[in-house]
């Protein structure tokens, strides 16, 4: 069983990696050796943090084995991806791959013959959205029903929570003056927008100083509010990116949550980090009593184990 998206997993899929997810952070003891001997692959052409962490420190607390590849360190530059994939599916038991782009993961979900979980590619996270939705029934008690706002610009994070919400009713209110190229998913759009399950706010005037229109009429409806950066991380300091830094900086301003703009909500706030302060989020909101912020990245890890035990449990 792979975890390409989140569009192939089903209700009780989902619903049983968030609860197992849940079950693992409270009685960590009982899962210390479920996996023992398990080996695990990581091969990363992005930077990483969190997902990074999650997989190695999540299978060896499992009593399995990590093995982290940087992509430059090896022949995957080099050589046709399947036949790399092929090889490495002979010396591992699952692969955790981050990818520049999604067309990559799925020539090497075709070729694996092991399990392959998605880390990030420039259309979906599944690994952050599970998280995400882990945190959220943690803390709200419930995933159906729960209005969940995404502002800023409509990426591969919001394309998961969509798939996400489509398969366990969670609302997606999306306010995006712009779409990440690369995110461009009409398919999921159109078929969470039928269900009723995602929201997008179609923008024109704005409705307060700096403030585009509906954007405070959609946080006063949610449960949560959740931004990402507005720029992809391996792009923020390149310097052939500038321009393109900087007008997307001057467009995205307004859409910026701060505690104006979150003022008299009572609404949760998440963002899946790493964070810009003082950019697509103002830095005291990270630490606001309404944050969800650090309990989100923690939840990755125990998120991660319980990907991890499904997909071994069924194979590919």
């Amino acid at each position: 069983m792979h975890l390409i998206n989140l569009k192939n997993w089903t209700q009780t899929d989902i619903l049983d990696t968030v609860e197992n997810g849940i079950h693992i952070k409270t009685y960590p003891e009982k899962y210390w050796h479920v996996a023992r001997g398990t080996n695990l692959a990581l091969l990363f052409q992005k930077t990483s943090t969190r997902t990074r962490c999650a997989g190695e420190i999540g299978i060896t607390q499992l009593g399995g084995h990590a093995h982290y590849l940087d992509w430059r360190t090896t022949n995957f530059g080099l050589a046709d991806l399947g036949d790399e994939i092929r090889v490495l599916s002979a010396y591992v038991d699952v692969i955790l791959a981050r990818f520049l782009e999604h067309a990559d993961i799925a020539t090497a979900a075709e070729a694996a013959d092991v399990p392959i979980i998605n880390g990030c590619c420039d259309r979906y996270h599944p690994t952050q959205a599970l998280g995400d939705l882990m945190t959220i029934q943690e803390t709200l008690g419930k995933l159906e029903g729960v209005k969940l706002c995404f502002i800023g610009v409509h990426n591969n994070v919001c394309n998961s929570l969509i798939a996400a919400g489509m398969k366990v009713g969670l609302e997606v209110t999306v306010v995006a003056p712009e779409v990440n190229p690369a995110a461009e998913d009409k398919a999921l759009w159109e078929a969470a927008e039928r269900k009723g399950t995602y929201k997008p706010v179609r923008l024109g005037e704005t409705s307060g100083p700096g403030t585009p229109c509906r954007v405070r009429e959609a946080i006063a409806t949610s449960d949560i509010v959740y931004t990402d950066t507005w720029i992809d991380m391996e792009f923020f300091t390149d310097p052939s990116f500038a321009e393109e830094r900087k007008r997307r900086l001057e467009k995205m301003s307004p859409y910026q949550l701060n505690a104006s703009l979150l003022e008299g909500h009572e609404c949760r706030i998440m963002h899946c980090l790493p964070a810009h302060r003082g950019y697509e989020i103002a830095g005291e909101l990270l630490d606001d009593e309404r944050s969800l912020i650090f309990q989100q990245s923690e939840n990755r890890l125990h998120s991660m184990k319980a990907v991890l035990l499904k997909v071994l449990s069924t194979g590919v």
